[in-house]
């Protein structure tokens, strides 16, 4: 019998939280669906338990991979054995609520609703929880949804159609944030997006690298870059494509303020790295689309001609902030989370192929 519900786990390196994962997932009070782990050549005893739950439950599938490469190959390998009418994926260090399956399902009989959002909730070390904030809604359409997925005004923990699943896989052209661009894809291709009651718990780990000092975050914007690409192929409107241009000039902004304040803590070939793929981002953004207003904005103002100009104003710009505002508020326009408003944490210790996002 086809399961209503495939649910994808991609596994590296979590043994002491896999059980509770998997023990989420199958006491799920729907009982029609397939779990389907794909183990990223864990070097702990990762795979041991996968396969001895194997044993105990048929619902798991577990796919061993020889080499690592990275979280979004692992969870396509898993899409291309899934067969339930909905795709949801789950982290291997997180875990739902018990009747959070069932949730989804009761939503998807929803006029059009092709997306299910759960209740996103985090989970800390210190044993304290608090509510993603997200304003509640009961469905919205998928552009709208797409629209407020550039900020994560809504978050990324949601469950798919499956046709809309695969025929949009994950993107494995960047081997960080490239989920960013699935998700995204698959709320535009939604007729409609729908909010359940299911809750979704996120493991917050105690360090991460989306607040670390790491080279891996200027990947962001070629993520950026590539998520442009696949607008275009899509033939979306000027307007969502002036949506996500002024984005990415947000995006560069806000990581040039990043180099600024830890180019120190930066090795001299990472500086490079991240000089370099800033100075790729602003040849190739298409200006004109960027919303004139914050062209016309110092910090902002592209100076296209002049890489050298762009940056001497990024460093007055930030100079003059850190002087103004030792501490800047993370949600103000050129500050360091402005324009990284990423939806997950980083994982503190990344798998060895460079991915290190801890993706719901």
């Amino acid at each position: 019998m086809t399961p209503k519900v495939s649910v994808l786990v991609a596994v590296y390196n979590t043994a002491d939280y896999l059980p509770a994962c998997l023990n989420s997932l199958l006491n799920q009070s729907l009982h029609d669906i397939e779990v389907i782990c794909v183990d990223d050549a864990s070097t702990d005893s990762s795979l041991k338990i996968l396969r001895q739950y194997a044993t105990k439950d048929p619902r798991v599938q577990v796919i061993s991979l020889d080499e690592n490469k990275g979280q979004a190959h692992a969870r396509n390998v898993g899409l291309s054995h899934a067969t339930g009418e909905y795709i949801a994926f789950v982290d291997s260090d997180d875990w739902l609520s018990l009747d959070a399956l069932s949730s989804v399902v009761k939503a998807f009989d929803g006029k059009e609703v092709d997306s299910v959002l759960f209740h996103l909730v985090y989970t800390y070390p210190d044993g304290h929880t608090e509510d993603y904030p997200m304003p509640q809604f009961t469905t919205m359409t998928g552009e709208e949804g797409f629209r407020k997925s550039l900020t994560w005004a809504i978050h990324g923990c949601y469950v798919v159609h499956r046709e809309i699943h695969k025929a949009y896989p994950y993107d494995e052209s960047q081997r960080a944030y490239s989920d960013d661009n699935t998700t995204r894809i698959h709320y535009y291709k939604s007729r409609r997006i729908a909010l359940c009651e299911g809750i979704y718990y996120y493991r917050q780990q105690a360090a991460s690298v989306t607040h670390a000092v790491s080279v891996r975050r200027f990947d962001y914007l070629l993520a950026n870059e590539s998520m442009h690409r696949q607008l275009l192929d899509l033939h979306v409107s000027d307007e969502i494509l002036a949506l996500y241009e002024t984005e990415r000039w947000l995006n560069l902004v806000g990581l040039y303020f990043f180099y600024y304040r830890h180019r120190r803590s930066l090795s001299p070939s990472d500086r490079r790295r991240g000089l370099n793929i800033m100075h790729h981002v602003w040849a190739t953004i298409n200006l004109s689309l960027v919303r004139p207003s914050l062209r016309r904005k110092f910090g902002y103002h592209p100076f296209h001609r002049s890489w050298l100009l762009f940056r001497l104003q990024e460093e007055l710009y930030f100079w003059l902030r850190s002087s103004l505002s030792p501490a800047p508020s993370p949600n103000g326009e050129g500050s360091e989370h402005c324009c990284l408003q990423m939806k997950k944490s980083l994982t503190p210790n990344p798998s060895p192929s460079g991915e290190g996002s801890k993706h719901c």
